[in-house]
Formats: C-alpha cells, sequence, structure tokens
C-alpha cells in the first residue's frame, strides 16, 4: 500500500463521518441557537430548556436521517472491503 492509497483513505473516511454526523450536529445547532435567542428575549435562565430540545433535535435527526446515514456506512464499508486485497498488497 502506498502512502498516496493510504491518505486517500483516511481523507474519505474522514469525509464519511462528517456527512454522516453533520445533520445531526446541524440540527442540534439550529436548536440551540433557537433556544438561546427565546432565552435571551424572554430572560428565562433554565439549563433543561437547552438540553431537552437539543436532544429531542438530535433524536428526530437520527429518526429521520437514520436510513440514509445507515446506507452512507454500509456504501464506506463494502468499499473499504472490496479494497482489501488492494490493502494487503
Amino acid at each position: 500500500m502506498t502512502p498516496e492509497f493510504a491518505l486517500d483513505i483516511a481523507q474519505e473516511a474522514v469525509r464519511t463521518a462528517l456527512y454522516v454526523a453533520a445533520p445531526v450536529i446541524g440540527l442540534g445547532l439550529l436548536v440551540g441557537l433557537l433556544v438561546s435567542l427565546f432565552q435571551a428575549t424572554t430572560q428565562v435562565n433554565e439549563a433543561s430548556l437547552q438540553f431537552v430540545p437539543k436532544l429531542l433535535a438530535a433524536l428526530a435527526g437520527l429518526i429521520f436521517f437514520g436510513p440514509w446515514m445507515l446506507t452512507t456506512l454500509m456504501d464506506f464499508a463494502r468499499r473499504m472491503i472490496t479494497l482489501l486485497p488492494e490493502m494487503v498488497r
């Protein structure tokens, strides 16, 4: 295995991880921003008000984007398994 080949595999792994994590992280970020704006305008400082909506948004993101995330990870795993003979050389 050449260093370039190893670098390509590592880049693809990082890219796949970012693609898979992005929807859930993005939803959590968006909901956190909206809740922070709500807390700033109403001056309500409750810690659970920040945590529960983010948790629900992450759960909804996993339910909604879960099939796509699983398909993406399975495609990546298939590509890595088909590349095993080339990795051994």
